[in-house]
Formats: C-alpha cells, structure tokens, sequence
C-alpha cells in the first residue's frame, strides 16, 4: 500500500480505534492484506 493511499485510510482507522486494553497491530499491514484478498 502506498503512503499516499495509507494517509488517507489512516485517519478513518485512528477515530474508531476502541481503548480495550490489547496490543496496537500494524493496521496498515492488516488493511493491504484486506485489498489483496478483495483483489
């Protein structure tokens, strides 16, 4: 994924973020592997 298009997927992700206690994830590797699949 470009950083271009993770600029704009970024914002979206980081305002529904819930607080729950667990470990980040690399959001960004999940999102591209969501895009290859759809591909």
């Amino acid at each position: 994924m470009s950083d271009e298009k993770w600029a704009f997927f970024e914002r979206f992700i980081l305002a529904v973020r819930a607080p729950n206690g667990r470990k980040p994830t690399n959001h960004r590797l999940v999102l591209d592997g969501i895009f290859r699949i759809a591909r």
